[in-house]
């Protein structure tokens, strides 16, 4: 549901959007529109050959469409793959700590369906913003060696590079200071501060939490990302809705003819109990991108999967998500007596299954730890054998998470 337009409110101190004036309003529509052009002409520029050249434009909606538990909107959506040879997609991270799988294993899914369709992915590690955050308590040294690893994750795990870039936000925004902060500025003055409050959910926060300076501010700048980075489709989670929001609030402000396209794909859950999403806060409830195979059974073998329950049942949901992505299919490997081996295809012939009794948890668990193991195993070699991704990896073990 778009947000309402009520929840903004002009500036009332006379120095807002009525006294630029109608010369003003112009230029800035202008330039608004040059944007607009140049990110198309760097797009073009960038172009590498891809299996996008023999899909047909439905044939492209169809597979950035399948991404996202969510698409504001539709058909600006088409229309831009209609339209534009080389769509820009942007996320960005902060570097916080050890990987996960729905962060590594998800993301990789979500980047290379992109890339096959045709479009370029824009990284935005965002080392300011995780210290903004307070995260690693602040030390940015600390968060860019996370980065690093987080960056040799994605690399192990398969996901195509040939048409991804890494951007890192203090290089980024220092080297174009100029452009950067008066986008920044003209969304803050934009928005009251109930507006901004309400986007703290981007940060891993609530709005009742007593917020610093810096992490009220937080929100202006994520907002900014998207037009800094040209970005056509926003390709976040569910959880960065609110600001994603926020940009397209701010293009009706300014008359931006093209507004991002918010593609929020589904939040994976941690694996006990009524958690709604994987955090690296609780080791136990997460199974992270280098977690070794005993590791990744003992978790999955004490995590929540209740029988016949399909609602609120993490391992159902990792099967959906992850692993019938990544492989293709699930293999349940039962004695006779119990069945025998069985190949799952889809995912409604599994949950018809499970949902009559036909599928034990127990069996489901065997095969799911097994299948997640076969996926990380190229993770757990590179961490292994490359004696720089060793390294990182040592270090970001050693290193406290604060939230």
């Amino acid at each position: 549901m778009v947000e309402s337009e009520t929840e903004r409110q002009e500036d009332q101190s006379g120095a807002g959007v009525a006294a630029e004036g109608k010369q003003e309003s112009n230029a800035k529509r202008e330039m608004e529109e040059d944007l607009d052009d140049a990110g198309g002409k760097e797009a073009v520029a960038s172009e590498k050959p891809s299996s996008s050249t023999v899909l047909s434009v439905e044939e492209k909606f169809e597979m950035v469409r399948s991404i996202g538990e969510e698409c504001i909107e539709e058909n600006e959506l088409r229309n831009l793959l209609a339209k534009k040879p080389v769509p820009i997609c942007y996320d960005g991270f902060e570097p916080s700590g050890r990987m996960h799988i729905a962060q590594g294993v998800m993301k990789a899914l979500n980047v290379n369906k992109l890339t096959d369709a045709g479009c370029i992915f824009k990284f935005w590690v965002a080392d300011w913003f995780a210290q903004l955050n307070n995260k690693m308590g602040g030390d940015l040294k600390k968060i860019q060696t996370i980065g690093r690893y987080m960056i040799e994750v994605w690399k192990a795990v398969g996901m195509k590079l040939d048409r991804v870039e890494f951007i890192w936000s203090s290089e980024e925004i220092n080297s174009r200071a100029a452009e950067y902060w008066p986008l920044v500025m003209d969304i803050a003055r934009r928005n009251n501060l109930p507006r901004i409050i309400r986007c703290s959910q981007i940060m891993g926060r609530g709005e009742q939490e007593d917020l610093s300076a810096a992490q009220i501010f937080y929100p202006c700048m994520q907002c900014a990302d998207i037009f800094f980075l040209k970005a056509d489709i926003c390709q976040l989670g569910m959880d960065q809705r609110k600001v994603n929001m926020l940009a397209r609030e701010y293009c009706d402000d300014i008359k931006r003819r093209n507004k991002p396209i918010i593609l929020s794909h589904h939040m994976l859950p941690g694996l006990k109990k009524g958690q709604e999403k994987m955090s690296k806060s609780d080791p136990t409830s997460a199974i992270y991108m280098e977690d070794e195979q005993h590791e990744v059974a003992s978790k999955i073998k004490k995590a929540f999967c209740p029988p016949q329950e399909i609602e609120g049942n993490p391992c159902i949901d990792y099967i959906k998500y992850v692993v019938l992505p990544w492989c293709k299919e699930f293999k349940v490997d039962r004695s006779e007596e119990t069945g025998g081996i069985k190949i799952y295809k889809s995912m409604e012939e599994l949950l018809e299954d499970y949902r009559a009794g036909n599928l034990h948890p127990g069996d489901l668990k065997d095969a799911l730890a097994k299948a997640i193991n076969e996926i990380l195993q190229p993770v757990r070699d590179h961490f292994k054998t490359n004696r720089e991704a060793k390294d990182l990896l040592a270090k970001v073990k050693a290193f406290k998470v604060t939230r």
